[in-house]
């Protein structure tokens, strides 16, 4: 591994302000179940219905989605954090599906069934950008639940939202 560059120092420390919601992103491949814990997903377009994910290339879950392989994006819940640790690494392989309730779509890409929200995307589009694979899933299909209090990581660290604020 190559040490990290000044300016590389300072985009980690100033993303660790950065508050983003935590994902699992899950897929079928060959039989076996992948997943992964996430910060790095985005809306992309309503016209067509994407999301665009970051995939670091040494994740199990490259390999998968370097050949084409649909997915499901699931916002965790802020009870989640024990599902989110298992998917970052605690965990391996199909151990990460011990943790949770997992449902499956018709063509057995996982599902958690008491995400914030889940979205089943077909592949798209991916290209390589240094140490990550960026992919473009087309969004088909989407689960939501009622609550919306999603798991969110800043600073190295989950943290919990306050009251919505109110504009105006």
């Amino acid at each position: 591994m190559t040490e990290l560059s000044p300016v590389a120092i300072s985009l980690r420390e100033g993303l660790r302000r950065l508050a983003k919601a935590v994902v699992v992103i899950t897929c079928r491949y060959n039989g076996a179940r992948y997943a992964m814990a996430a910060t790095a997903v985005s809306e992309l377009s309503m016209d067509p219905p994407s999301l665009l994910i970051c995939v670091n290339r040494s994740a199990s879950l490259y390999l998968p989605l370097s050949e084409g392989a649909d997915f499901c994006v699931n916002i965790l819940h802020s009870d989640h954090a024990d599902i989110s640790a298992a998917c970052a690494g605690k965990a391996r392989g199909e151990e990460r599906f011990a943790t949770g309730k997992w449902g499956t779509a018709a063509d057995g890409c996982p599902r958690l069934e008491d995400a914030q929200a889940s979205f089943f995307c077909r592949y798209e589009q991916a290209l390589d950008y240094g140490t990550h694979h960026i992919v473009i899933g087309r969004v088909e299909e989407v689960f939501l639940t009622d609550e919306v209090s999603p798991l969110v990581y800043a600073n190295g660290s989950y943290v919990s939202l306050g009251a919505p604020i109110t504009a105006g």
